[in-house]
C-alpha cells in the first residue's frame, strides 16, 4: 500500500510539475493584455463616443427637447418632466480615453495624445453642456489621488480649458509625423489633416455656444479662419467628423433602424407637429425622406394632410386625429432600411460641415466675424445645400425663392433652417434652440414646467454619496433643477 500510495504521489508531482512548466503562458489572457494597445483603445474610445452621441440624439431627451418626435405613450421625455439623469456611461468613456491618452505618453506616441485631448475636449464638452458645472479637474483621479468623491468645476473655467486642449491637440498634429494606424481609426483612417480639422471646427462651435459670455469667442473663431495652414477646417461634407455603422448587429446599426427609435418600440415615436408643419410651409424636399405620410386621411379628425405631426404632451396622444393611423411616424425605408440593416447615408455624427456652414453664418450676420470669400447668406444657403446633399436630395430654385426660405437676414430663419438640417445629429437642435430660443416652441398642456428644459440635473448618486461638493456645487451654481441656466446661457 505505501509503495502504491508513493507511486501515485511521485505521479501526481510529476504532472504539476509538467502544468506548471507553461502556466504563466496559458494563463494569459490574449484578450485582456496587460499591455494594452494604444489602437484598440483608440478605436474603442471613437466607436463608443460616437454611437452613443447618436443614440442619445435619436432616443433620448435631446430629440424630446429638441421637438423631433412625439411619444404617444406619454413618458417623462415627452412631457419635459425629466429628473435625475445618470453621468456614468459618458465617466466610463472619459476613464478610457484617459488610459488611452496615458498609454500613448508613455509611449511617446504623440500623435494619439493629441487624438486623445480632441475626445476628452468633446466627450467633457457634451458633459457640462447637459449638466453646467461638473467634476473636472479631479474626475478619473480616484487611483492615483484617492478622489473618490471630486470637487465640481465651474463652466466658466472648464470651457477655456478644453478649448487649450484642442488647439495643443491641432498643434502637436501639425508638427508630428508619426503616423496613425488607419484601421484603428475608424474615423478618419489615420489621415492627421483630417483630425486637425476636427478639431479646429469643433472649437468653432464652442466658441459660438459660449460666445455670450466668453469675450475672446469671435476673436479666437476669427483667428482659426485667418489661417487656414495653422488651423485647418472643414472644407466640404467629406471632412465631416461620423463612423459608420456596420448593420450586422443591433449594436451596431442606426439606433431607429433593427429594434426603434425610443424604448425600442418603434410604434411609440412619431414625428412632431412642429418637425412636420415647417418641412409643409417651406415644401421641403427633406419631408418625403424622413416622413411617412399617414396611412389614411379618411377619419382624420384634425388635419387632413397627408403628413401629420403630433403636438407636444397632449391628452391621449395616441388618439390625435383620430387614431395613429392618422399620424405621420418617421420613414421606414430610410431610418429602419431593410428591417434594420445599415443605411449608408445614417452615420454617428460627432459635428458635420453642414453644421459648420451655419455656424459661421450666425457670427457673419451677427457682424462678429468675416469669411474669405463668403457672406452670411451664402453661407446659409451652403448650409441648405450641404444638408439636401447628405440625403442625396438636390433642392431646386424654386424652394431658396420661397418667402420662408430665401435669406432675409434673421436669426429666427437661419436657426430654424440649421435646426432642420440637425435632425438627430447630436444634441445641437435642443442646444441652439435654448441658446437662441427659436424655433420657439409651444409646450403641450400636460408638459411639466416651464417649456423646454435647459439642462440635466445632477444624478441622485451624486447628492446621496458625494453630498459635500454636490451641496457646494449647486450654492454656487443654484437650483439643481432643468430649468437652472448654465454659465453661457446667462
Amino acid at each position: 500500500m505505501k509503495l502504491k500510495y508513493t507511486t501515485l504521489l511521485l505521479a501526481i508531482l510529476a504532472l504539476i510539475t509538467s502544468c506548471t512548466k507553461d502556466f504563466e503562458k496559458i494563463n494569459t489572457n490574449p484578450n485582456a493584455p496587460e499591455t494594452t494597445n494604444t489602437e484598440f483603445l483608440m478605436s474603442d474610445v471613437l466607436v463608443s463616443t460616437a454611437y452613443a452621441y447618436q443614440e442619445n440624439a435619436v432616443n433620448r431627451r435631446p430629440a424630446s427637447a429638441a421637438r423631433y418626435l412625439t411619444l404617444v405613450r406619454n413618458t417623462g421625455y415627452d412631457l419635459l418632466d425629466w429628473g435625475p439623469v445618470d453621468w456614468d456611461d459618458i465617466y466610463a468613456r472619459l476613464a478610457v480615453n484617459k488610459t488611452f491618452i496615458e498609454t500613448a505618453q508613455k509611449r511617446s506616441e504623440n500623435q494619439y495624445v493629441a487624438i486623445g485631448k480632441i475626445m476628452k475636449a468633446f466627450n467633457f464638452g457634451y458633459l457640462t453642456d447637459l449638466y453646467g458645472d461638473i467634476p473636472y479637474s479631479q474626475s478619473l483621479k480616484s487611483k492615483e489621488a484617492n478622489l473618490i468623491y471630486p470637487e465640481y468645476d465651474q463652466q466658466q473655467a472648464i470651457y477655456p480649458d478644453l478649448l487649450k486642449e484642442l488647439r495643443e491637440a491641432n498643434d502637436i498634429l501639425k508638427g508630428n509625423s508619426q503616423e496613425i494606424n488607419a484601421k484603428g481609426d475608424v474615423m478618419f483612417k489615420g489621415k492627421a489633416l483630417a483630425w486637425r480639422k476636427f478639431a479646429n471646427s469643433l472649437r468653432l462651435r464652442m466658441l459660438l455656444r459660449i460666445s455670450k459670455n466668453y469675450a475672446p469667442a469671435f476673436t479666437e473663431m476669427q483667428e482659426i479662419l485667418n489661417d487656414k495652414t495653422a488651423f485647418p477646417i472643414f472644407e466640404s461634407s467629406a471632412d465631416n467628423a461620423e463612423i459608420a455603422y456596420l448593420g450586422n448587429i443591433a449594436a451596431y446599426s442606426w439606433p431607429g433602424g433593427p429594434l426603434a427609435m425610443i424604448d425600442f418600440d418603434y410604434q411609440k415615436t412619431k414625428v412632431s407637429k412642429e418637425l412636420v408643419d415647417r418641412l409643409i410651409q417651406r415644401n421641403d424636399p427633406r419631408l418625403g425622406v424622413w416622413v411617412e405620410p399617414v396611412k389614411s386621411t379618411s377619419g382624420s379628425t384634425v388635419d387632413l394632410n397627408r403628413y401629420v405631426g403630433v403636438p407636444n404632451a397632449i391628452n391621449a396622444p395616441s388618439a390625435y386625429n383620430g387614431g395613429e393611423d392618422h399620424v405621420s411616424v418617421f420613414s421606414s425605408t430610410f431610418f429602419r432600411k431593410n428591417g434594420g440593416a445599415s443605411n449608408a447615408l445614417l452615420k454617428a455624427s460627432l459635428i458635420t460641415y453642414t453644421e459648420q456652414c451655419f455656424i459661421l453664418a450666425e457670427a457673419v450676420q451677427k457682424g462678429k466675424l468675416t469669411v474669405p470669400g463668403e457672406t452670411a447668406e451664402s453661407l446659409y444657403y451652403k448650409g441648405i445645400k450641404e444638408s439636401m446633399s447628405s440625403y442625396a436630395l438636390n433642392a431646386t430654385q424654386t424652394y431658396y425663392d420661397q418667402p420662408l426660405v430665401k435669406y432675409d437676414g434673421t436669426l429666427e430663419q437661419l436657426i430654424t433652417q440649421k435646426w432642420l438640417a440637425m435632425l438627430f445629429k447630436g444634441s445641437e437642435g435642443w442646444f441652439d434652440q435654448r441658446r437662441t430660443g427659436y424655433p420657439a416652441f409651444i409646450t403641450g398642456p400636460l408638459a411639466a414646467g416651464r417649456g423646454i428644459p435647459k439642462r440635466y440635473t445632477y444624478p441622485d448618486s451624486e447628492s446621496a454619496k458625494n453630498r459635500v461638493n454636490y451641496q457646494k456645487a449647486v450654492s454656487v451654481f443654484g437650483a439643481d433643477n432643468q430649468y437652472t441656466l448654465m454659465w453661457y446661457l446667462k
